[in-house]
């Protein structure tokens, strides 16, 4: 048995090739770091939770977690943790009241992507570009097309509300977890979608300042692969507050979920939860 003992972190991954599953790492903020999960698939892992939350952002010990892991004084005070973050269209940078306006400005005042994914279905979504294709991994997405490239964050949520009136910007995530999406044709649903906002779109781009909204013209779909061995019939969610203790041959790993034959866990929701990691 080998056992790593840390603090929980997102997930990192890996994306080569559409052929070749995802690499997934574990991630802990300690030595070693990172362990490569694809070798673990068929074996039985455990997790136990210490009873210790720390927070991800200051070091913190915290009683509760909020938006993944931080404690509520950085929850409260960060620009990452604001609202804005959800919903892209209430960016309020340019009003002069972004919490952390250097923060704002490396990370919402860079260009972004609109993207059509699917994951449980056709969805919509924004991300940075330096967030590609990881973005689409962490929503368990097996094919996404960028659509728009967009100056700054604000302008990424204002093309996304406009697309939310014909497609959804969510994931069913045990519908994702359960491998029942079929494959669709993302240029067709582009081109349909393309057709529909157009005028919308090209006044947008009138009433913008130049370049601020550009129309990627390509046909360059990705698709992506996970390292699943049996998708589950049901999916039972793990809370390691409720259930401090997870036990399970891992069967599979998709979107930030580890699926066991036991149930499901969302690492990226407990980053800075510290656990020892068992590997039988």
């Amino acid at each position: 048995m080998t056992i790593y003992s840390g603090h929980l972190r997102k997930m990192r991954v890996r994306y080569e090739n559409s052929k070749t599953p995802v690499e997934y790492y574990l991630t802990l903020a300690e030595e070693p770091g990172e362990i490569l999960l694809n070798s673990m698939l068929g074996k039985k892992l455990t997790i136990r939770f210490k009873n210790e939350i720390h927070c991800v952002a200051c070091g913190r010990k915290s009683n509760k977690s909020f938006n993944q892991g931080h404690c509520y004084p950085c929850f409260m005070r960060l620009a990452s943790c604001d609202k804005c973050i959800m919903s892209p269209e209430k960016c309020h940078y340019e009003q002069g009241t972004c919490r952390e306006p250097q923060w704002g400005q490396e990370h919402c005042m860079q260009s972004h992507y609109v993207y059509l994914a699917n994951s449980s279905g056709l969805k919509v979504g924004i991300t940075r570009g330096d967030q590609l294709p990881v973005r689409w991994i962490d929503q368990g997405a097996i094919q996404a097309l960028a659509v728009f490239k967009v100056s700054q964050r604000y302008y990424s949520g204002l093309v996304e509300i406009l697309y939310k009136k014909s497609v959804s910007d969510r994931t069913q995530w045990q519908r994702m977890l359960k491998g029942q999406v079929e494959k669709m044709d993302l240029l067709q649903q582009q081109q349909v979608l393309g057709e529909h906002f157009s005028v919308q779109i090209e006044e947008m781009k009138t009433e913008l300042p130049a370049g601020a909204i550009e129309t990627i013209d390509n046909d360059l779909v990705t698709e992506i692969l996970y390292p699943v061995d049996v998708y589950p019939q049901k999916v039972k969610s793990f809370n390691l507050d409720k259930h401090p203790l997870i036990e399970g041959s891992l069967m599979g790993i998709k979107g930030q979920y580890l699926i066991l034959d036991t149930g499901v866990i969302n690492i990226r929701k407990f980053s800075g939860y510290h656990v020892d990691f068992e590997v039988e």
